[in-house]
């Protein structure tokens, strides 16, 4: 009852990411169960859930008066509902008493940020930033997922003359549930790409030739580059509704300045990326129905 339509296929696009959800190591504790994690997912605060999204008038029109949740808060719902199943699982397993069990840390929530920003196609050096950035960075580890991070909000800092439209939603979610909630919106983000023609990602780099090549230039005035930067935090940043240019520079730099300690995983991809390739207006209301004019 809350899908919504699959977008169709637009463009080849690229992308960048990687990351690693490693739990804590596990520890020995003593006594029954009374000794473990107290006060749930409540006790860091409580799920706060989706933030942000909605459909910005004049650029389209909700979709089945759905308003702005989308895809995005659809998920975090599908992963509370998995931990509250594995919760009243756990719940009912015997206690084992007095002796001694390894047990896993107790995890807190993790943040999941997906910005998503609309650029005229005058903004060709920005993909060619991205292409760099993906033949150069080590994907291996956070501290290049960082650098990834960092390079790509200051390319898009340099360009707020070229910013049309942007969508933020965030949420926050169990450690239990947040890798496949990110898997989840990552494979959305993906599938709306034709192929993938620039890839560095866990530390593999891959580039494809365009597959067809389509001559011609893009009109700068109604065609467009679409970024999505999905990133999963220990913290939670600070961020604002991104529905002004003002709001989007300024989650720009908060992302940005995300440490490598606390960030979790990223997903940088863009579209067009093939040469000659272009996307229309028509082609960005279907593939990101969320984003809103600036």
């Amino acid at each position: 009852m809350f899908a919504q339509p699959q977008p169709s296929h637009a463009a080849s696009g690229g992308r960048i990411g990687g990351g690693s959800f490693r739990s804590t190591p596990s520890i020995p504790r003593t006594g029954g169960y009374g000794g473990s994690y107290r006060g749930g997912y409540g006790g860091y605060g409580g799920y706060r859930g989706y933030r942000g999204g909605g459909i910005g008038f004049p650029f389209i029109l909700p979709i089945f008066g759905f308003g702005g949740g989308g895809l995005f808060g659809f998920l975090i719902l599908i992963s509370i509902a998995g931990v509250i199943a594995n919760a009243i699982k756990g719940s009912s397993t015997p206690s084992i008493g007095s002796s001694r069990e390894a047990i896993e840390r107790p995890q807190g929530p993790v943040s999941l940020i997906q910005l998503q920003i609309g650029l005229l196609a005058s903004a060709k050096e920005l993909q060619e930033n991205l292409r760099e950035l993906a033949f150069s960075a080590d994907t291996s580890n956070s501290i290049g997922l960082q650098r990834v991070l960092q390079e790509t909000t200051l390319s898009l800092l340099r360009k707020p003359d070229l910013w049309v439209y942007a969508n933020l939603e965030t949420g926050n979610v169990p450690f239990s549930a947040a890798e496949s909630t990110f898997n989840r919106l990552s494979m959305t983000e993906r599938s709306k790409l034709d192929a993938e023609l620039t890839s560095n990602t866990y530390g593999q780099v891959f580039k494809s030739e365009n597959p067809e090549n389509k001559p011609g230039e893009a009109d700068i005035t109604s065609e467009y580059i679409a970024i999505t930067i999905l990133l999963a935090s220990k913290s939670k940043p600070n961020t604002k509704d991104s529905g002004t240019s003002e709001q989007l520079g300024e989650n720009l730099r908060i992302l940005g300045s995300i440490s490598s300690n606390d960030l979790i995983a990223l997903e940088v991809i863009w579209q067009p990326e093939g040469s000659g390739e272009v996307l229309s207006a028509e082609k960005l209301v279907t593939a990101y129905p969320n984003l809103k004019h600036l």
